[in-house]
């Protein structure tokens, strides 16, 4: 018989996200709610999809002056030195400006106005850029998720334990969101557990497509997963040709 899986603390929560990621933000959604019914702790991390998904002989996203979710992650690594609060609302009203609204947080312009809603100065937008150490802390933590066999977000920590997910859409909430976040917890005390996964039927992919559709119009790059570009039509999304 195997022995009996060690009970992890689930009382604290790393959340490795990308502010351009539709699958992060709707997962964020539901574990707020999760938060504000047993008050665990959310500490913000970050990822680059940027990164993970660059194709060979560009640039890497901290070489550019200016580089979308990069440069969104930047401006948190700045108000997290203050609090993790600041971080809390920068992330959630980029994201949902970017996700719900179909507005574009990852224009310098749009940026400022977005913190100055949420209380915060619009200069940290340009100090944050100054400010060559914000490269090293979003690198980190990207390397972090790599290093653990990560490979996109939403990525959760629990300790050392990493689970991938959940990737979902129509986040629950109430109960029902507590009852997700019991079987995420499951999942992370078995190690050896690697993969549970839904296939996704067609009418799942027109629904995914009209759920991401503010981020459809609202992003100025193309989708890439794991290499692969991913075309979003009104019949779904499909995966296009393999990058080099």
């Amino acid at each position: 018989m195997a022995d009996t899986p060690d009970k992890i603390d689930t009382t604290t929560v790393d959340f490795h996200f990308d502010v351009m990621c539709p699958w992060a933000y709707q997962t964020s959604i539901w574990i707020r709610n999760v938060r504000a019914q047993n008050d665990i702790t959310i500490n913000w991390k970050f990822f680059s999809l940027e990164e993970v998904n660059r194709r060979e002989g560009k640039k890497h996203p901290w070489e550019r002056e200016w580089s979308y979710g990069w440069s969104m992650m930047r401006i948190g690594a700045l108000l997290r030195r203050s609090s993790m609060d600041d971080l809390d609302r920068w992330y959630e009203r980029a994201a949902r400006a970017l996700h719900i609204e179909g507005h574009k947080p990852h224009d310098p312009d749009v940026a400022r106005h977005l913190l100055s809603e949420i209380g915060c100065d619009p200069a940290i937008v340009d100090q944050a850029i100054a400010d060559q150490t914000t490269h090293d802390e979003v690198r980190n933590e990207h390397q972090r998720v790599l290093d653990a066999g990560g490979f996109g977000v939403p990525t959760l920590f629990f300790g050392d334990e990493c689970v991938f997910g959940p990737v979902l859409i129509n986040p629950p909430d109430g109960a029902a969101a507590l009852r997700l976040w019991d079987s995420v917890t499951a999942w992370a005390e078995f190690p050896e557990l690697y993969e549970i996964q839904r296939p996704k039927t067609k009418d799942d992919e027109r629904q995914i497509a009209e759920v991401f559709r503010p981020y459809i119009e609202a992003r100025d790059w193309v989708s890439i997963n794991r290499g692969t570009e991913i075309e979003f039509t009104e019949d779904g999304f499909q995966a296009g040709q393999k990058l080099d």
